[in-house]
Parts: C-alpha cells; structure tokens; sequence
C-alpha cells in the first residue's frame, strides 16, 4: 500500500482530518481532533503508526515482522507496521479500523454527538 490509498482509506472515515501537526514530514489522521493513525511521509518503506489495543498489540508484533512498538509513541498502546509487503491490505485496513475505534471508544460522549459517531 502507498500513502495515497492509506490517505484515502482514512479520510473516508467519519469525521477524519488530516494535517502536520508535528513537522512537515509527519502526516497524522485524527478522529475528533485525535490522533488514531500517523506516518512519516520520508520513510521507506512507508510506516504508519497506529494505536492497539495491548494485548493485541503484543500478538501482532509476535506474528509479523514489520510490527514493532510504536515509534515516538506509547509501546504498550502504539505500534508501528512497516508496508513492505508482508501484511496483508486486508489486515492492514481492519487495524486502522481497530486503532479509529479506540480513539472514538475514549471520546467523550457530547464529543461523540457533536460528530455523529454514535452508533
């Protein structure tokens, strides 16, 4: 996958934003103004970051070699997928899924209401 389709994939989901929060090089994806996915668009291969849950987290790294602990991020709710190849855009999609759904999980529920993602 490229950052294009993952820019896309992202911003298709409900109340997604985008921007460089960081430097010009970090790009970041945010639900409600947090952050649920970000990467650093000079890396190569590409690496997004995301937030898991822990014990999923743990089980991911122990299956894939392109998963490490988050950089520059949390280790224990963070972690990073290099795209070589290796996982599959199925997978890499349901964990952007699960990484958006923790983050829309931890929302307040008046926040939730403003952006319709009450389900």
């Amino acid at each position: 996958m490229d950052i294009e389709s993952i820019r896309q994939y992202c911003l298709s989901k409900k109340a997604t934003t985008e921007g460089f929060p960081f430097d010009d090089n970090t790009l970041v994806f945010k639900v409600a103004g947090k952050i649920y996915l970000a990467t650093n668009l000079n890396a190569l291969p590409l690496r997004i970051t995301l937030k898991c849950d822990p014990e999923k987290a743990i089980d991911l790294r122990e299956r894939y070699e392109s998963i490490i602990p988050g950089y520059h991020s949390n280790k224990k709710h963070w972690n990073t997928m290099a795209l070589n190849g290796e996982i599959p855009k199925n997978i890499i999609h349901k964990l952007i899924n699960h990484s958006y759904d923790l983050v829309i999980k931890k929302l307040p529920k008046k926040v939730k209401e403003q952006h319709s993602l009450i389900s």
